[in-house]
């Protein structure tokens, strides 16, 4: 299994973010976006764009920076990005820093990558919260300081309930980098994150269950998680969760069958 569950450059997309006025240009636009019409959102949002409105920055920076309606162009995602990040948007200020941190359209700079997550996630950008924690973790950018890595996925991972940094925090929980150990914790993180649906946290989860770390042992409920984890295609938890079927009466796998079936993530 992998020690660190996500990578550092997650592009957001073009949802809350774009808490725009009340104005039947933008809205068109947004409409044919998220039609999958790119061409007619570019036609809406690039007049807006150029007379400073942040959202339509924003979104031009997204159509650019994932090459929708237009020729993939980093260099033009990040020149919408910044008018954007300039003007105080946490969600272009956290794709600039990715852009950044790639050296995608800019030179690669993970100083500066982090200058733009710092700027976004004091604005409770769970994204760029996320992001800043593995540029601690990783010492990319900035000094390696563990305790400054679970602040910040600890910001993302209650306040924006954000999976990567839940298991990201499970993870250094459990090895107990810059905090002292606990697997309970480590247990409580990956729950969060498995209810989401994440496929390494239910694997890990349903392993804490199996050896009774950090919660009381518990084979249906580890059978759950490695089912869980099994039906998103991963080998290893479904080999796991065959070898603990053996050691379970007829009534603990019924009900951890029963469990699965009605099992539903977490929005």
């Amino acid at each position: 299994m992998r020690p660190i569950a996500r990578s550092l450059t997650v592009l957001s997309l073009l949802a809350t973010c774009l808490a725009s006025p009340a104005m039947a240009d933008f809205k068109k636009g947004t409409a044919a976006y998220e039609a999958g019409d790119y061409a007619t959102a570019l036609k809406e949002w690039r007049p807006l764009a150029e007379q400073g409105n942040t959202d339509a920055q924003y979104g031009l920076g997204l159509l650019y920076d994932s090459g929708k309606g237009v020729p993939r162009d980093n260099a033009e995602a990040a020149r919408w990005y910044r008018k954007a990040a300039d003007l105080g948007l946490a969600s272009a200020q956290s794709n600039l820093g990715v852009l950044y941190a790639r050296g995608e359209g800019v030179k690669q700079d993970f100083k500066e990558a982090a200058r733009w997550y710092r700027r976004a996630a004091e604005q409770e950008y769970a994204m760029a919260q996320f992001n800043l924690g593995v540029l601690y973790e990783k010492g990319h950018g900035l000094k390696q300081n563990y305790a400054e890595a679970v602040h910040w996925y600890r910001r993302a991972a209650e306040r924006g309930g954000d999976a990567d940094a839940q298991i990201n925090l499970a993870v250094l929980y459990a090895s107990g980098k810059g905090v002292p150990q606990s697997y309970a914790k480590a247990a409580r993180y990956y729950r969060m994150a498995a209810e989401q649906g994440d496929v390494d946290s239910q694997s890990r989860l349903g392993l804490l269950y199996a050896n009774g770390q950090g919660a009381p042992q518990d084979l249906v409920q580890a059978h759950l998680w490695l089912s869980l984890a099994a039906a998103q295609g991963d080998k290893s938890a479904a080999k796991e969760r065959d070898l603990l079927a053996k050691k379970m009466t007829a009534d603990q796998l019924a009900h951890a069958h029963k469990l699965a079936h009605g099992w539903k993530p977490k929005k």
